[in-house]
């Protein structure tokens, strides 16, 4: 009987939940989770499709959504629509501008791990005070936000 007092509340809160996922305002970023992803030159299969994307974990900025299509923008500043199937929550920035360091730390003294160079994308995280956090296949450092494409300047991230 226990059991039963929590499961009513648990399928309420979960049923709160989702609506609200779905009805996320753009712009917000995503990634592509897929090996390959069309992007067409509208919110549907019988638009043409403008380009093949081969790049898992591309960095992608919604500014629309009609249905299950999202209205998208890569780093380069092309738009059109893909498919929300195709699309990741999961948070991903591109080195932008010149080759770059990652920092042991948030910090321009401290210790060089690693440099990366424009084109590199890898997963962000713990952003504040104009640093992220910036992993790429496990080589992990902290970036300045202004180096990276996936980020709104000031944006925080835990």
């Amino acid at each position: 009987m226990r059991l039963a007092g929590w499961i009513l509340p648990g399928i309420v809160a979960l049923g709160l939940t989702v609506p609200a996922l779905a009805q996320r305002k753009p712009p917000y970023w995503v990634s592509i989770d897929v090996d390959k992803a069309h992007l067409r030159t509208g919110p549907g299969r019988n638009y043409p499709a403008s380009w093949l994307y081969k790049r898992r974990e591309l960095p992608l900025k919604v500014l629309d959504i009609y249905g299950e299509w999202r209205k998208v923008e890569d780093p380069g500043g092309t738009q059109g629509w893909m498919l929300r199937n195709f699309l990741d929550e999961r948070r991903t920035a591109i080195v932008v501008g010149a080759v770059t360091e990652l920092r042991a730390t948030p910090q321009l003294a401290a210790h060089i791990n690693w440099r990366v160079a424009p084109g590199v994308v890898g997963r962000i995280s713990k952003c504040a005070s104009n640093w992220c956090r910036f992993d790429v296949g496990g080589r992990a450092g902290y970036i300045e936000q202004s180096h990276l494409w996936g980020v709104e300047p000031g944006e925080v991230l835990n």
